[in-house]
């Protein structure tokens, strides 16, 4: 699964991406494999998607979260 196909409030853990195709921003603010993540709200086109990520707010572009898999938390 990836962090695109999450749901609002739905919370999962990243377990890997390309590097090539993350910003070093995210990886700055701790989009990082191991780290928990919560989709809070979708912009009104779908783009972007704002997530808790360890405790940091972070909007992403839909295109990026594509290419972040994730594991969802139950």
């Amino acid at each position: 699964m990836f962090l695109n196909q999450l749901q609002k409030g739905q919370k999962a853990v990243i377990k890997h991406f390309d590097i090539q195709h993350i910003p070093l921003k995210l990886i700055e603010l701790g989009c990082l494999p191991d780290s928990r993540v919560e989709l809070m709200q979708i912009a009104p086109l779908g783009c972007p998607m704002y997530f808790n990520i360890n405790e940091s707010y972070v909007a992403i572009r839909t295109e990026t979260a594509k290419q972040i898999e994730i594991e969802i938390l139950l």
